[in-house]
């Protein structure tokens, strides 16, 4: 029971920041809906977690923990792949834009 209390508490903080960060223009509505029904989702899990059994077991996982962290490593490894291009275009961006601006230092020389 304690261990509800502390994810129920932890959802309610997440909440909180995506809203506040919201408010801060930092996320857009797209990403404040993403995140918003995620929490919410883990919520839901965490009050009747017998119902990820059901769902669980209609695509072929025995136990709803179990298939909760399955698709929560899926989710990781789809972050972790976003994150690695997005990284990978802002390096690209900078270099262009160093080169840029080294050439055109270089001819106003």
């Amino acid at each position: 029971m304690i261990i509800k209390f502390i994810i129920i508490l932890f959802v309610l903080v997440a909440l909180w920041r995506t809203f506040w960060r919201f408010k801060k223009n930092d996320i857009t509505v797209q990403e404040l809906v993403i995140w918003s029904v995620f929490w919410l989702v883990v919520a839901a899990a965490t009050l009747v977690p017998k119902e990820t059994d059901t769902i669980a077991q209609f695509v072929g996982v025995e136990r709803g923990a179990d298939l909760l962290v399955y698709l929560s490593i899926l989710v990781l490894f789809f972050v972790v792949f976003k994150i690695i291009v997005k990284l990978e275009k802002i390096d690209r961006d900078i270099t262009k834009l160093v080169r840029g601006v080294a050439i055109t230092k270089k001819d106003g020389q």
